[in-house]
């Protein structure tokens, strides 16, 4: 069988990425990588279709990996064996040490594969060590990081640590140079998203406003780009409950986002997030019954922590809006308090 091949990385001073973010990775192929790359009939300084990254990822090409979900990501890109199963079994113990300890056990990353780079990284998602994903993409080959999925998630860790502007540089730069996507936009829409609840709780109603705008126009843009994905459609509906008055768009929506989500899960292996999809339109349609019997489905998904807690996190923003208007759910409070720890 044939090895796959790895990257070597070299240090080599500071480099900016991209996004325009300066980080210390300083990649370089080394002399016996680089002939490689160019026996195969690759070349690496050409944009997205020639990638080496999009060679070593089975095949896959550039649209067919923007629009994948990174929670099916690991699924396709195939990791060496017993890397897979070392960090499965950290990812498991929900510890961010044991998945760490895991990263050491794996040696130096200038040798390990693609996949595990890609499994790597969205192990260190799982269990929110958000700065290690930063200083993991700082290390990774050049062709590897200019990948829309690899950029995506570093806009997403960065906007964990509260970097905002920075994940927002990043985020924006994917969409111009790759255009609009449930994925890109979804990540940029929850930036918008946090900054509008920041202004709320400092009391600014302007800034809030104007944010809340911009994150349900950057949810639409993103579920506009992909019918199919209802991720950022849902965004954009549970956005339009917090305006005032609610925005009465989300009632044209609401049964477009429910059937894009339903033909995902006729076409089989549904997955957490399409289960919290129909959770979260009953609860916006207020039906308490259908609530009820999809939080029994979203419960069963549930693979890692942080998902109930995201979507905890929304309900309690609609129970919070719904309170200001007078409307007092205990069936709500109860679904919300079923997701968290």
């Amino acid at each position: 069988m044939q090895a796959p091949l790895c990257f070597v990385l070299m240090p080599f001073g500071r480099k900016t990425l991209p996004s325009g973010v300066t980080v210390d990775f300083d990649v370089a192929y080394s002399d016996t990588i680089a002939p490689a790359i160019t026996s195969a009939g690759l070349d690496p300084v050409r944009a997205d279709q020639d990638s080496p990254a999009f060679r070593f990822f089975q095949g896959l090409s550039p649209s067919e990996l923007s629009r994948l979900g990174t929670d099916v990501f690991r699924d396709r890109i195939p990791a060496a064996e017993d890397a897979r199963q070392a960090l499965e079994a950290a990812r498991r113990t929900n510890d961010p040490a044991r998945v760490r300890a895991a990263a050491v056990a794996l040696g130096p990353v200038a040798l390990l594969d693609a996949g595990t780079l890609v499994d790597l990284l969205l192990s260190y998602r799982a269990v929110k060590e958000h700065q290690a994903m930063v200083d993991l993409v700082a290390q990774l080959p050049e062709a590897i990081v200019e990948t829309r999925l690899v950029q995506e998630q570093l806009g997403f860790a960065l906007n964990r640590l509260g970097r905002r502007d920075e994940a927002e540089a990043v985020l924006q730069a994917v969409i111009a140079r790759h255009g609009p996507s449930g994925e890109s936009n979804g990540l940029l829409g929850r930036i918008h998203k946090d900054r509008w609840e920041a202004a709320v709780q400092a009391g600014d109603s302007g800034a809030a406003r104007e944010w809340l705008d911009k994150a349900i126009t950057t949810y639409l843009q993103g579920f506009e780009a992909d019918w199919r994905d209802a991720y950022p459609g849902i965004n954009a509906v549970t956005l339009m409950e917090f305006t005032t008055p609610p925005d009465p768009r989300r009632l044209e929506l609401l049964p477009i986002v429910a059937y894009a989500v339903q033909r995902r899960i006729a076409a089989g292996a549904p997955d957490y997030w399409d289960h919290a999809t129909l959770l979260e339109l009953a609860v916006l349609r207020e039906d308490a019954t259908a609530t009820a019997a999809h939080l029994a489905d979203v419960l069963a998904a549930v693979r890692e922590p942080w998902e109930p807690e995201t979507t905890a996190r929304n309900l309690g923003l609609i129970r919070a809006a719904r309170a200001a208007r007078g409307v007092v759910q205990d069936w709500l409070a109860a679904t919300e308090a079923a997701l968290r720890p």
